[in-house]
Formats: C-alpha cells, sequence, structure tokens
C-alpha cells in the first residue's frame, strides 16, 4: 500500500472494477422545488407574524432558509467524493477522492490481500482490504448492505484472479 499515481490501465486484464460514490436522495431539481416551497412557507410565516407586530419573527425566517440552503450545499459537497477500486493482472489500486478534489491512491499485492467485513454486517461495519498488517477502510458511506456487496464481489474476483 502506498500513495503512489494511479497505474490504471485498460489493456491490462482488469478483474475488477468499482466506482463507490455517496448515495444523495434529492437530485438538483428536487433541491431547489424543496427550497422554492420552503421558501414560501417561511415568507407566509414571517409575513403573518409581522402582521400582528412581531416583527423580528420575519428576519428569523429568511434566516432559516439561509441555513437550510447551506446545509444541502454541504451535503451535496460531501458527495463529490468517492473511491475508485481496480484489481488487475498485477495490482489492487484504490483512488481516493475527496469531496474538494484531492485525490490519494493506494496499491496492494492481491497476492496477499484480505477484505474483511462483519457477516451480517451492522451499521459500524467497516470493509477493509488489508495486507501484510496495514489496513485501509474503504465505502464507509455506503450502507452495510452495500459494503457486503462490494466484499462479495472484490472476494469473488480475488479468487478469479487466484485461479488464473
Amino acid at each position: 500500500m502506498n500513495g503512489e499515481t494511479p497505474t490504471f490501465d485498460s489493456r491490462r486484464d482488469v478483474y475488477f472494477a468499482a466506482a463507490l460514490r455517496p448515495n444523495r436522495s434529492l437530485n438538483a431539481p428536487g433541491f431547489w422545488i424543496l427550497m422554492g416551497i420552503a421558501s414560501v412557507f417561511a415568507l407566509g410565516i414571517g409575513t403573518a407574524f409581522m402582521l400582528v407586530g412581531a416583527w423580528p419573527v420575519l428576519g428569523f425566517c429568511g434566516l432559516e432558509i439561509l441555513l437550510l440552503y447551506w446545509a444541502f450545499r454541504a451535503n451535496y459537497r460531501s458527495g463529490r467524493g468517492g473511491e475508485d477500486l481496480q484489481l488487475t493482472e498485477k495490482v489492487m489500486e484504490v483512488v481516493r477522492t475527496s469531496p474538494y478534489g484531492q485525490t490519494r491512491y493506494w496499491h496492494f499485492e492481491p497476492t496477499w490481500l484480505q477484505v474483511l467485513i462483519d457477516d451480517p454486517p451492522e451499521h459500524h461495519s467497516k470493509l477493509k482490504l488489508a495486507s501484510h498488517g496495514r489496513s485501509l477502510e474503504i465505502g464507509s458511506f455506503l450502507t452495510p448492505q452495500e459494503r457486503l456487496q462490494v466484499a462479495h464481489a472484490l472476494r469473488d474476483a480475488l479468487n478469479r484472479w487466484r485461479r488464473r
């Protein structure tokens, strides 16, 4: 395992390839619809309170909409990261991209590679690649069932690699 640059190569035999990305349940049009509806409700509530003399409530309703917008934008930003996994004839490569575009690379020798996860997985179960006393957690943003599916697929690919 190391921090060298990736050597993804389409000319080599690929036994396993996966792009792991965080799930976001609300797409961009849905986000804008939600913001519009929330803004209309906040404006209505703020206006009603302003008409009865509680004018500061209108400002707090506006602040509430700004905080809602900020929270969703932070959520979408965290969803830009991910991990790319590739098992080739020579190496298991992991490329992790942070939400801010920073990239880290790990290489494992497949001969000694182990895929570790609790079965059945629980919420806190971790999916790890381990070799020579070092390990790397992958797919932390996936659901427990998704982590288990990745583990099974990667184990199957490693078995195919070892039988080659």
